[in-house]
């Protein structure tokens, strides 16, 4: 084939490849598959240009173009404060949004099992025997009566310090099991959900039977709105999980199980960031006995508030839109 004959034969494939790099490198926004493919045809006629020696302006046309269309495909993701900015605002609670029904039964899982493990406890204290041993139901009680050693009465900052990193641990690994525990078919996440509470509401009920109810309630009101939110949001990625496992559609288990993984993920990015600020929450805020029970409530109440108006509307404008985008094609 001779240079002309190449050329003429490919320019409309080279001309279609400048365009979508002009699209862009404009706009933003562009067809990632097409130039993708592109590109590696392009990196084909580099290469059989090359190696017949064909003239210096073809080569250095397909040099150019391959060159841009790499730095395209290989640029560095903007993981600053925009890419931060767009995952909180936008692409979080837009994952809520479109995993609500997951989010209701997680919600159902973890609530139900809550209240009524709250109310026997609360009607008989020595339910929560069914529960923990002895030595933690009394380490309970010194933790939330009122004598020096219960809690944030001796603490100081190196201490609130040492806790706000096992509150880190310890939140983000029962986020983890929430959802990672998704992929025995859902069956795992629904069990760390309910376990949690029970185990909550049973511990609740028991301190607030046994008259520690303001210090209970003032420590846990604030960070709670955003710890137990991030436990049934983990719940219900774990079971998107395990309904991709279990009904796959027309795709391969594994498929369908990565491509739920893929959309879940983003709802995982969150949970961590809503269990970090638990994290702080509870280690220099809940403990502090400084502040009065009633600005903790006041507070508390303020953040649940903050936290469900966050995700029950900050998703919606988009996904509406997108709604209306389709219903409108």
């Amino acid at each position: 084939m001779t240079p002309l004959d190449f050329e003429a034969a490919y320019a409309p494939l080279w001309a279609e490849l400048e365009a979508v790099i002009r699209t862009a490198e404009t706009r933003r926004k562009f067809d990632g598959a097409r130039l993708a493919t592109l590109y590696r045809r392009v990196c084909e006629h580099l290469a059989l240009a090359q190696a017949r020696a064909y003239p210096i302006h073809l080569t250095q046309r397909l040099e150019g173009l391959t060159q841009s269309a790499h730095r395209l495909i290989y640029r560095r993701h903007d993981y600053g404060l925009a890419r931060f900015a767009r995952l909180a605002l936008v692409d979080f609670p837009e994952a809520v949004h479109a995993h609500r029904a997951y989010l209701l039964v997680s919600t159902l899982m973890f609530m139900l099992p809550l209240l009524m493990a709250g109310w026997a406890a609360w009607r008989d204290p020595g339910f929560i025997l069914h529960l923990l041993d002895a030595s933690s139901v009394q380490e309970f009680d010194s933790m939330y009566g009122d004598g020096a050693e219960s809690l944030g009465r001796t603490r100081s900052a190196d201490d609130d310090w040492q806790m706000f990193g096992f509150y880190i641990m310890n939140n983000i690994g029962i986020g983890f099991r929430c959802f990672a525990a998704g992929i025995f078919a859902g069956v795992g996440s629904a069990a760390v959900v309910v376990f949690n509470g029970v185990q909550i509401g049973a511990v609740g009920g028991y301190l607030i039977a046994a008259g520690h109810a303001q210090n209970f309630l003032s420590f846990v009101v604030t960070h709670s709105a955003f710890e137990l939110t991030a436990i049934v949001l983990a719940g219900a990625a774990g079971l998107r999980l395990g309904f991709s496992w279990v009904a796959p559609g027309r795709h391969t288990r594994l498929e369908a199980l990565r491509l739920a993984a893929r959309h879940a993920v983003v709802i995982v990015y969150g949970v961590i960031g809503l269990l970090l600020i638990a994290a702080a929450v509870e280690a220099f805020w809940s403990s502090a006995r400084w502040i009065a029970p009633a600005v903790k409530y006041g507070v508390g109440g303020a953040c649940w508030v903050l936290v469900l108006a966050y995700l029950g509307w900050q998703g919606r404008p988009r996904a509406d839109a997108k709604a209306g985008d389709e219903h409108a094609g």
